[in-house]
């Protein structure tokens, strides 16, 4: 089966893509932060309270610390809209193109968000931020845009 195929095979496959996909990049970006807290000697007694030792990361784990923070809070926005689209999607006809694009394409732009936080390297990041966020919202509208007109 082509890869196209898996994430087209329903008119809901790609945003149920989407939503796994988007909570892979959360599980994801807990490695960098793993690694760092690894570099900075993380031991059994600092179970009791990780973010204490916060200060003790390279600056480059601190990142990856505030990433995986923000992965958190993007996939709380994202969830959502993955879900709407997937009701939509099997209420009535499949969405828009462009809402299966925003869909596929928000994890990926999330996990080079990562990459570009724990590289230091902010226009990058702020781009992969902002059109990630911009994603959710497409996906949201067309969600919502498909519900609305159904009911109509």
């Amino acid at each position: 089966m082509p890869l196209q195929a898996i994430f087209t095979a329903t008119p809901s496959a790609p945003f149920a893509w989407s939503l796994v996909l988007a909570s892979a990049v959360v599980v994801l970006s807990i490695v960098p932060l793993g690694a760092a807290r690894t570099q900075a000697n993380f031991q059994i007694k600092d179970m009791a309270a990780p973010r204490a030792m916060f200060e003790r990361l390279p600056a480059w784990g601190q990142r990856a610390s505030w990433a995986h923070q923000n992965s958190f809070e993007a996939f709380s926005l994202h969830a959502p809209a993955a879900l709407l689209a997937i009701g939509a999607s099997l209420h009535e006809q499949p969405l828009p193109t462009l809402a299966v694009v925003a869909a596929l394409l928000h994890p990926l732009l999330r996990l080079i968000y990562i990459g570009a936080f724990i590289g230091n390297l902010p226009p990058l990041r702020a781009f992969c931020w902002a059109t990630g966020l911009l994603c959710t919202g497409v996906v949201y509208i067309e969600g919502l845009r498909s519900l609305l007109t159904a009911s109509t």
